[in-house]
Order: structure tokens, then C-alpha cells, then sequence
């Protein structure tokens, strides 16, 4: 999925935040992902694939990772994700 010109298509698209909103992960349907960190935007930036409920990410520096979806929730890097609910403004922190 690491072309720009294939589009994913799988229920976990979207914007995932931790609670307390200092890491925002955003799934993007070009099978890219952008991460941000308390006031670092884009801190993490890369390529991702979902087979199943596992996600495996590779950052622009070919650094790799994974996680897992399990009942609505992200677990990836000891950090757990859920996703961010389309009315709820979660702060961005600067």
C-alpha cells in the first residue's frame, strides 16, 4: 500500500487520539499516515497496512512498527488510541 495511488478502504480511516489528546494519529485512505505529538505537528509521517486487525507502519525514515485494533481501540507502541468522535474538538496542544 506504500503507492500514493492506491486507496485503502477499511473501517479504521481516520483520526485516533490518545485520552489525554497529546498523540493524534490520522489513517488516511492513501495508505499514508500523519502523527502528531503535544505541538509537533507531523511529528511522525510514513506508510501503514491494515491485514485484518493488525497494523503494520513504516515512517519516512523506514522505521517500523505495528499495532492492533481490538473492540474500537488502537494499541500500538504501548500507547492506546481511540478514535476521535466526528462532535468532540479534541485540543491541539501548542
Amino acid at each position: 500500500m506504500n503507492n500514493a495511488m492506491n486507496t485503502v478502504h477499511h473501517p479504521y480511516l481516520g483520526m485516533w487520539v490518545t485520552t489525554d489528546g497529546h498523540v493524534r494519529q490520522e489513517l488516511l485512505p492513501n495508505g499514508r499516515y500523519d502523527e502528531a505529538r503535544g505541538n509537533r505537528r507531523s511529528a511522525y509521517t510514513g506508510s501503514y497496512n491494515v491485514t485484518g486487525n493488525h497494523i503494520d507502519y513504516v515512517d519516512d525514515t523506514h522505521f517500523t512498527a505495528d499495532g492492533e485494533f481490538r473492540n474500537g481501540v488502537l494499541y500500538h507502541g504501548g500507547m492506546i488510541f481511540y478514535r476521535e468522535e466526528k462532535n468532540k474538538i479534541i485540543p491541539f496542544y501548542d
